[in-house]
């Protein structure tokens, strides 16, 4: 087998022509298309039907992480705009505190149009419940390619989330091409979103209605959720020559004790809704024999790019979940709180996930990859049946149900 690391990137182009980019959402999310694989054989149908190729008993994995409106845009005295794309809390440094600090906060953020800022702070006035709120933003150090920003503001009755909310701009993917609308607000986000934190959104939930899911109750679907904040990093194209010399983007994800005894009940019937919700699912299994095996470096749980290579591979799946609920109740946890760098690539042997809803991904990304170690080499068959028939691609774009197993 090729290791992995030197899988070659070029292995996974193919034309992408920029019309067949999805621009806007459809007017409504279930009328997308979606093309069926199940064990080598393609349908099509729309995604209202989901249901229909999906069984009673099986467990849809949701990923419930709701996106922020994490682009703040401030003016210089010059009128040169400086764009602040919030992406991970520092201090505090967990998500829920942060979008409740009421006076000060820090983040890792990524700004454009940094060289028209090089000294002072910036600041813009915001209107909150007919208030006026001064905001202000203050370089305190480079970081790489990223920069930590302190945010301030003066009044003590508003949180940090309420100035995103009221201020911030929905972070649509770059391929896009345009602003941000009003559109975006409410169809950039799942129906069953909750949990605030991530900057771009956990795209194959878009096509979710409170119809289907209706649905998919009534069939006996069963149906549970898992958070994973989506970081910017997801739309970072891959570059490097090989897998290997790609550094993946590191994302947090939560799990409550409730959802891992359902995996364990169905661990051989899961079918996973995006891509973020098989690299949480995934990333359990080795997380389960890191704690087993007494890995863990410190307090903070965390799955690096590679390190599943390294690892003993030598538990069964409810081994390794079983192993990471004995934990949660030794440290009196109710969740396990993590995050994970794993890079999923063909030959990759899948744990947990059984079956996955997803949309069609830019060409030589680290998501295309992951679809292509799932149902191998018939990703390429999939995808140009998908361009024959005018499906429309990436995150506004069509849906697949990839069933590769018997």
């Amino acid at each position: 087998m090729v290791n992995p690391k030197h899988i070659s990137v070029k292995t996974f182009d193919y034309n992408l022509p920029e019309d067949r980019i999805a621009r806007y959402p459809l007017p409504n999310r279930d009328e997308s298309r979606l093309l069926i694989y199940n064990s080598g054989t393609i349908t099509i149908d729309r995604f209202r039907n989901v249901p229909r190729y999906l069984s009673s008993g099986q467990l849809l994995v949701f990923n419930n992480a709701k996106v922020v409106y994490a682009r703040l845009i401030f003016k210089k005295e010059t009128g040169a705009p400086v764009e602040i794309f919030c992406l991970e809390p520092l201090k505090p440094p967990d998500y829920a505190s942060a979008f409740q600090q009421s006076s000060t906060v820090r983040w890792k953020c990524m700004v454009g149009n940094l060289k028209k800022w090089k000294t002072g702070e910036l600041e813009q006035k915001i209107t909150i419940n007919e208030k006026e709120i001064r905001l202000k933003a203050r370089k305190i150090e480079r970081v790489n390619n990223q920069v930590i920003i302190k945010f301030s503001w003066d009044d003590e009755t508003v949180t940090f989330g309420d100035i995103l909310d009221h201020a911030g701009k929905v972070p649509i993917p770059p391929y896009l091409k345009r602003e941000s609308e009003k559109i975006d607000k409410e169809r950039y986000q799942t129906v069953y979103s909750k949990i605030k934190g991530s900057v771009a959104a956990p795209t194959a939930g878009f096509h979710f209605s409170d119809r289907v899911i209706k649905e998919m109750d009534k069939k006996g679907i069963i149906r549970t959720e898992l958070t994973l904040h989506v970081g910017a990093g997801t739309f970072r194209p891959v570059t490097t020559e090989t897998a290997g010399q790609h550094t993946m983007h590191l994302e947090h994800f939560s799990i409550s004790r409730e959802t891992l005894d359902q995996l364990i009940e169905q661990y051989d019937n899961i079918i996973a809704v995006g891509t973020t919700s098989v690299r949480t699912l995934e990333s359990l299994y080795w997380i389960g024999i890191k704690i087993n095996e007494q890995y863990l470096g410190d307090a903070s749980i965390c799955l690096n790019q590679w390190e599943h290579l390294q690892l003993p591979d030598k538990m069964g799946v409810t081994g390794a979940l079983n192993v990471i609920k004995q934990y949660l109740e030794n440290t009196g946890q109710n969740h396990l709180n993590a995050s994970t760098q794993i890079m999923i690539t063909p030959g990759y042997q899948f744990r947990l996930t059984r079956g996955l809803i997803t949309n069609f991904h830019l060409p030589k990304s680290t998501l295309l990859m992951l679809i292509a170690a799932f149902v191998g080499e018939d990703w390429k068959k999939i995808y140009d049946c998908a361009l024959r028939n005018d499906f429309r691609f990436l995150s506004y774009g069509d849906s697949s149900l990839l069933l590769p197993f018997d």
